[in-house]
């Protein structure tokens, strides 16, 4: 497969690539603001583009790699975006979403982070020993493909099931979203729940029982130590409930704890990986230097370094044209492109690392842009000034450029160690990369402008009734605005960093024992400034994942089956906004029972209140119901594979 010409690049490739980038998008868009992260979505991609290519006569396993390498960029993106981008409206530095500079931070963003690992590939994929987890699985998924299909069934089956789950809470309302309960013991509060949601249930089962658990720790620290000592040695202020004592401690002081552990986490990534990103920088270079003198195999050609620093610079030109119009300045904007370009390429370094140690579903992009919104934030608080009334929205520009990059450089990454395995061209590889950013680009701002009208964030200026909780995004608003306000609550940042130094400490004896048990740094983090509900959710899909008990070489099947679970409920999420949207202007809303209720109200009084007595039991026994059909599932496909 090394020199004979194959079917890769195709049309309908293309144009299923495409389409899968722009679901896939508008999916974790939706994903990532409800739950806090994203997962990868090369897996069920390659699967569906295996299902969709088996009604064409010519097609081969080249031909799927390239569509899900398409497709796939569309997920990471979304990452990236919703990541940051909304951290503006919360500020209420935006009003909404403008399609122009949300475009050019999306596609451009993501087109630096193609470009800036094309020089790392070699040392990232070929001579470094790193596994990229979700990158081999995806190859496993591609080499089996000559089967008989039935991953796409597992796929469309959970998405189903995910979707029904989604409909019967948000869409009709017969159950909550999530089920909480506060105590409180003297001055001390917290509160607890859990959400009921198959997607986040799906997430634990991907990212597994040693992440999730952290995720839950660094959950419970928050919400059984920090938060009733912080409530115990306050007063509470009068006519405020426990719960929402609770959760203003929450928000305004200990969730900076985990702030504090991202950036030390983002910083140690850093270094740790120093050598590694100089070394990948020698041997691209090297590579390029005597590729005019060395004939190059089909499998190891890559974009030529010409093409690759005129690409980068065509991507720059619109960020300055952008930076200009928001500063005002020609050479601050020019020393922000500067800025930009540095950390996007050290982050995309470290996010294509990371990827590979992790894969993309746990790469830490959320760490490594508050490292970047921190010192972009400290760089222009330096020129501008304390009181500067656009710095922090500067810093969040900076930042969401740069996490795009990053995400989509991990995902890069972790399709081209794919491509590696399978015998696909690096160069064709990164072509499609390129289209799938362009395509989730596209998109991305439609979908946010909905899901915003429809829900609105937690912690926006305007409050609303069920906003999604955007966790990240709120993260990013709070350190840029706090930086420049004075108002950053600095002893909780600082007690988050201490945790992080000893995470990291207890990291490097597990290592040095070669425990399997790990303690990254992120994953508590992540535990710490989520929402508590949210944790113990993933946390509940580990704990099946690890009483399946499945091998490494069945991990890919039950990706399939997690995959679907939050398709299907990210997707009908979305369509679910539409209504929402539409009744919302005209003065009603969902759920169906309520707007029932609104239409006729003297016709469902006894059902709304047999609902409101029963809702939060009749979705616990879903949810259990789910979880036990997802154990039999995954056991199931364990005893197929």
């Amino acid at each position: 497969m090394q020199d004979r010409s194959i079917l890769e690049i195709t049309i309908k490739g293309v144009i299923i690539g495409i389409c899968l980038s722009v679901v896939l998008a508008a999916a974790n868009a939706y994903l990532g603001l409800f739950a806090g992260m994203t997962v990868s979505a090369s897996i069920p991609a390659a699967v569906i583009s295996m299902g969709l290519l088996r009604f064409f006569r010519q097609n081969s396993i080249l031909e799927n790699n390239i569509v899900q390498t398409a497709a796939s960029a569309g997920e990471a993106l979304a990452a990236g975006c919703i990541f940051t981008l909304p951290a503006l409206v919360i500020m209420g530095s935006w009003k909404g979403f403008d399609y122009v500079p949300v475009t050019i931070i999306a596609i451009c963003g993501g087109m630096l982070g193609v470009l800036f690992t094309i020089p790392l590939r070699r040392s990232l994929i070929i001579e470094s020993p790193m596994q990229f987890p979700e990158g081999i699985a995806a190859a496993k998924v591609l080499d089996a493909g000559q089967g008989k299909g039935r991953g796409l069934m597992q796929i469309l089956t959970s998405s189903l099931v995910g979707g029904l789950f989604k409909v019967a809470s948000e869409l009709v309302g017969i159950w909550p979203s999530e089920l909480s309960f506060t105590a409180s013991l003297g001055r001390a509060v917290t509160s607890l729940g859990f959400a009921l949601s198959p997607a986040l249930v799906a997430v634990g089962l991907i990212v597994g029982f040693n992440i999730s658990l952290l995720m839950l720790a660094g959950g419970l620290g928050n919400w059984l130590l920090a938060i009733p000592i912080s409530s115990y040695l306050q007063a509470r202020p009068e006519d405020t409930s426990a719960a929402e004592w609770a959760a203003m401690i929450w928000a305004r002081q200990t969730r900076y704890i985990g702030v504090g552990a991202m950036l030390v986490g983002g910083l140690w990534t850093i270094l740790k990986m120093r050598s590694t990103i100089l070394r990948g920088i020698r041997s691209g270079l090297e590579a390029y230097r005597h590729g005019s003198s060395r004939p190059i195999q089909r499998t190891d050609m890559d974009i030529p370094m010409a093409w690759l620093l005129i690409m980068i610079g065509a991507s720059v030109v619109p960020l300055f044209a952008m930076y200009r119009w928001f500063l005002g300045s020609t050479y601050l904007a020019g020393a922000v492109a500067i800025v930009t370009i540095l950390a996007g390429f050290a982050f995309s370094a470290v996010a294509g690392y990371m990827a590979g140690l992790v894969g993309s579903s746990n790469n830490p992009i959320s760490g490594v842009t508050i490292t970047t919104i921190v010192f972009c934030s400290l760089f222009l608080m330096g020129i501008l000034g304390r009181n500067s009334q656009i710095g922090p929205s500067a810093a969040i520009l900076i930042g969401a450029t740069v996490c795009c990059a990053a995400a989509i450089a991990g995902d890069n990454l972790q399709d081209l160690k794919t491509g590696y395995l399978v015998g696909a061209t690096p160069w064709r590889q990164q072509l499609m990369q390129m289209v799938g950013t362009a395509a989730g680009a596209l998109v991305i701002a439609p979908v946010l402008v909905l899901l915003h009208k429809a829900y609105g964030f937690a912690g926006q200026p305007t409050p609303a009734p069920r906003p999604l909780p955007a966790p990240q995004a709120n993260v990013m608003a709070s350190v840029a605005s706090g930086i420049f306000e004075g108002r950053l609550p600095w002893g909780f940042v600082w007690i988050g960093m201490l945790v992080a130094v000893a995470l990291i400490i207890v990291d490097a004896i597990l290592e040095a024992k070669h425990s399997p048990f790990r303690t990254p740094v992120l994953a508590v983090a992540i535990g710490i400034y989520l929402p508590l509900t949210l944790s113990v959710a993933v946390f509940l899909g580990g704990l099946i994942g690890l009483l399946v008990g499945r091998a490494k070489a069945k991990g890919s099947r039950i990706v399939l089956l997690a995959s679907g679970l939050i398709t299907g409920e990210a997707i009908m999420g979305i369509v679910i906004a539409i209504p929402m949207v539409l009744l919302k202007a005209k003065g009603l809303g969902l759920p169906l029972i309520q707007l029932w209720q609104q239409l006729s109200p003297r016709s469902v009084p006894g059902l709304l209140t047999w609902i409101e007595s029963h809702g939060a039991w009749l979705g616990l026994l879903a949810l259990t119901g789910l979880c036990v059909w997802a154990f039999r599932q995954a056991c199931q496909t364990s005893d197929q594979d």
